[in-house]
């Protein structure tokens, strides 16, 4: 069960979406700049902008501020920063090339069980 609720419906939101390879990174004394990271993929620009707009419509229904969006036309690496929770959301081929995940090696995950259903 995850303790955040801005982290979890931001996973359901993207998971709602098909998001391959959720990942959630504890950023807790690691960054400054947010508690969480969200990392996700689509497969196309269509599905990663379906994915973004999901997460942004759930925080919005939530009352949740949405600080920034970024990289939503492109739709190659949508950054969406809902505070102490930034998501990414990556095209396929832009998440190998970037790889966050290893980025930040020194992250602990956070497990999905109890949260996709």
């Amino acid at each position: 069960m995850i303790e955040n609720k801005i982290l979890e419906l931001a996973v359901k939101a993207a998971d709602d979406k098909k998001a391959e390879n959720i990942v959630i990174l504890n950023m807790k004394g690691i960054s400054l700049i947010s508690d969480y990271f969200l990392i996700c993929h689509g497969n196309s620009e269509k599905q990663v902008q379906a994915i973004a707009t999901e997460i942004k419509k759930s925080a919005q229904e939530n009352d949740i501020e949405l600080k920034r969006l970024e990289g939503y036309d492109q739709a190659r690496w949508v950054l969406i920063d809902l505070d102490d929770v930034v998501v990414h959301v990556f095209h396929k081929e832009e998440r190998v090339y970037y790889n966050l995940e290893k980025l930040w090696g020194d992250a602990p995950t956070i497990d999905l069980e109890g949260v996709l259903k």
